[in-house]
């Protein structure tokens, strides 16, 4: 495995990665992320792909300043609505 690919590999090795995200709040608490912060790396988020409801979470994909596409998700079972990183693909060129 190349040092990229393990570099890949540990990120993803911790499922439910904490993750600080500030929220656009329009009509109704936290619409949408337009910020997070991840291993003291921030990130703006440049464009919402997509968004879906599970029965006790909202999930964000998401593609961030950095070209990659992330998976945000936000436990609204309860007030303080934790997010955690759900998913992450490093985008190369091309793709």
């Amino acid at each position: 495995m190349t040092a990229i690919g393990r570099s890949r590999a540990s990120f993803l090795a911790n499922a439910e990665m904490k993750v600080e995200v500030a929220c656009y709040s329009g009509y109704k608490g936290d619409e949408r992320p337009v910020r997070f912060r991840l291993r003291d790396q921030d990130y703006s988020v440049e464009e919402v792909l997509d968004q879906w409801y599970g029965p006790q979470d909202v999930f964000f994909k998401v593609r961030a300043n950095d070209g990659n596409v992330y998976i945000l998700r936000r436990c609204s079972a309860t007030p303080e609505g934790q997010w955690s990183l759900e998913s992450f693909r490093g985008m190369r060129p091309g793709d």
